[in-house]
């Protein structure tokens, strides 16, 4: 015998947009796991707290490194590899012990996710059921009461991380955007969308569907770094008809 993994996505920020399934198995799992930035309590443990089951056990995984090291350093994949194993042994000994346990994911855990490094860890020895979540990127163009893509569009999602000339080839092949890991490249990705005649159309959404909501044009927001919770939504062209 043997407890499931159940990866939980909570959403972008708001506990009432938890799904039913979601609050349903964290309300009855005996334990429940989540990761948290060295001193913070952590996002997705704190949309889930309203529906926990207040006697289950917490395992509580703390990035060694999140923007505070780039990830091009030699140090950074060794670092997150053993941190990944690591986690997923201490998931894995309830399991074990046919303990069900319920991982914590902001947004969507199969969009950018951390769950995704310990899914591929555990699920050939212990069952895993994975609940998606709404995105982040769904939950800002809904509070920015934009839509994205009408008709035919296509639509992309980047990282920001790109190098700009990936960024602006990437831009040129779709018709809408939403672009993510803002961060430091927020200056690069302006300048992209200057070239290419985007910055009109682009919505800057900061904190989307949390407390401390910040939605408005790209073109009024000014050119400093992001902060984590940040994206930028191209809407597609038929949305500017």
């Amino acid at each position: 015998m043997t407890g499931t993994l159940h990866i939980l996505g909570v959403g972008p920020g708001d506990p009432e947009l938890v799904t039913l399934r979601a609050a349903r198995i964290m309300a009855a799992a005996p334990v429940f796991a989540c990761f948290a930035r060295r001193g913070r309590a952590g996002h997705a443990r704190s949309i889930a707290a309203p529906h926990l089951n207040p006697a289950a056990e917490e395992l509580r995984f703390e990035y060694p490194y999140t923007t505070d090291l780039p990830v091009d350093d030699p140090r950074y994949p060794a670092a997150m590899t053993a941190f990944y194993d690591e986690s997923a042994a201490a998931i894995a000994a309830h399991l074990r012990a046919s303990r069900d346990v319920a991982l914590l994911c902001e947004g969507d855990p199969f969009l950018y996710g951390s769950a995704m490094y310990l899914f591929d860890r555990l699920r050939g020895a212990h069952p895993v059921a994975v609940t998606p979540g709404i995105t982040a990127m769904s939950g800002c163009w809904s509070r920015a009461a934009s839509p994205m893509v009408h008709g035919d569009d296509i639509l992309s999602v980047l990282p920001a991380t790109l190098p700009a000339e990936e960024l602006a080839g990437a831009l040129r092949r779709c018709d809408a955007a939403v672009v993510m890991k803002l961060g430091r490249n927020l200056p690069k990705l302006r300048a992209v969308l200057d070239e290419l005649g985007l910055t009109g159309r682009a919505i800057y959404a900061e904190r989307g569907c949390m407390e401390g909501e910040r939605i408005l044009p790209l073109a009024e927001r000014d050119t400093t770094p992001a902060p984590y919770f940040a994206l930028v939504l191209i809407p597609g062209r038929q949305g500017t008809r």
